[in-house]
């Protein structure tokens, strides 16, 4: 199913724009997060697997640069995608060496930066700015999960919606693009409290938009949970129903990352459909194609 005809995808939006495909490659810096340090707590965030938070020296990003180019369809123009941990809790020194390491490669066109609300200060802000001045694509993607402070403390997040819009507001005085996450099946949530997250982060005027179903995972403290029944991850049905749904009431200019996610095993305890990557994006496509593309329920 091609997904381009009813959601506004990051690849049809780069392939649009630059004229060809570009991927993202998926890196690793030399960065850790502030709820796994000691800064805010050792533990992380309830959905994390704890037994990722150690680190072993990698290579470097160049390297990792080339490796991922291998596993990925061949491209000529490539993002550069700093995914793992928080990639903007560091001195900006070794910030700046390791994302010009990265778009000094002839084919990245620019930087994914994923990262905390709480996590991107002014610095770190000017420094991505300043790339993005040069001609580069860059987009700060932010980990929000839910815009409810009651959840976000259930899930010991570590920050609330207050510093998710102060970094919102922060990146846009200087010109750069948001990408939020959001996990839909928080334990706690209702598809209210869903939906009015989405609202809420529509509201900040966010370029695009990261939907993720609750998964399980071994080493995360809701692996426990999930052995003492007291979370139920959604099923697929339910995922993909709100999913699509949450794709029409967003406006065709806001750029989809992605709209779904999975794990492989032994990592995935539950649901067993995130494992594969195709069930989800089949689902949520047949209901969009069903019933109204992106921006269709759009209102106002």
């Amino acid at each position: 199913m091609n997904l381009t005809a009813y959601i506004n995808t990051l690849g049809r939006d780069l392939s649009e724009r630059y004229g060809e495909k570009v991927h993202k490659l998926s890196l690793a810096g030399d960065f850790t997060c502030p709820n796994r340090d000691g800064t805010l707590g050792r533990g992380g965030c309830t959905f994390c697997n704890v037994r990722s938070f150690s680190r072993d020296a990698g290579p470097g990003i160049v390297e990792q640069i080339q490796r991922e180019k291998l596993r990925t369809d061949r491209a000529r123009r490539y993002l550069a995608y700093f995914q793992a941990y928080t990639s903007t809790y560091a001195e900006v020194a070794l910030l700046e060496s390791q994302y010009r390491a990265a778009i000094g490669e002839a084919d990245i066109v620019g930087l994914c930066v994923g990262t905390r609300p709480d996590c991107v200060p002014d610095a770190v802000l000017d420094l991505l700015s300043g790339i993005a001045a040069e001609g580069r694509e860059v987009w700060l993607e932010l980990g929000l999960q839910s815009a409810h402070d009651t959840t976000l403390a259930r899930i010991n997040r570590g920050h609330g919606m207050a510093a998710y819009r102060d970094a919102t507001q922060r990146a846009h005085q200087r010109g750069l693009k948001v990408c939020t996450h959001l996990i839909l099946g928080l334990p706690g949530e209702t598809e209210a409290m869903i939906r009015d997250t989405h609202r809420q982060v529509l509201d900040e005027g966010v370029e695009g938009l990261k939907l993720h179903p609750l998964m399980v995972v071994r080493g995360s403290r809701m692996a426990a949970q999930y052995q003492r029944k007291e979370i139920q991850p959604w099923t697929l049905e339910a995922y993909a129903d709100l999913a699509a749904s949450l794709i029409q009431a967003t406006p065709w200019d806001v750029v989809f990352h992605r709209i779904s996610a999975t794990a492989q095993a032994p990592t995935l305890i539950a649901p067993e459909w995130c494992g594969p990557r195709w069930p989800a994006l089949q689902a949520i496509g047949q209901r969009l194609a069903e019933t109204g593309i992106q921006g269709s329920a759009v209102t106002g």
